[in-house]
């Protein structure tokens, strides 16, 4: 497996635990980790879309692991997706303030996922 792949792997095998926390109960797993009531369906399916959204993408990761014509794209969208998590966290921080040291840790590993990613795109680009 090159260090394409295994970087692919590894993002989608981060990124489900992270989904089934929004989702599969949100109504027990949100207040525990983030302190945020859930109390309505419509905030329970908010929380599931979020799920569903994590879960597709690390899917789309998995397969670009394995298939070649789709590594490239799934390495972008590694980078699209964790730096486009960081740039709403890093308003956060300018308009909301620090969060908890959770969400700061989520940020900084958006950051590294993220420049690792292009990283890696560009190395197998030019391969």
């Amino acid at each position: 497996m090159n260090k394409e792949s295994l970087f692919l792997i590894m993002a989608a095998v981060g990124l489900t635990p992270i989904a089934l926390a929004h989702g599969a109960m949100p109504s027990s797993s949100v207040p525990a980790l983030y302190g945020i009531k859930v109390n309505n369906v419509s905030t329970e399916h908010v929380f599931r879309a979020v799920m569903g959204l994590y879960l597709s993408t690390a899917l789309f990761w998995v397969i670009g692991a394995r298939n070649e014509a789709l590594k490239l794209a799934a390495l972008y969208s590694v980078a699209v997706f964790m730096l486009g998590l960081a740039a709403g966290r890093a308003l956060s921080l300018l308009v909301d303030g620090m969060p908890s040291p959770m969400l700061a840790v989520y940020l900084l590993l958006e950051i590294g996922f993220g420049f690792v990613a292009l990283v890696l795109a560009r190395g197998y680009r030019e391969s």
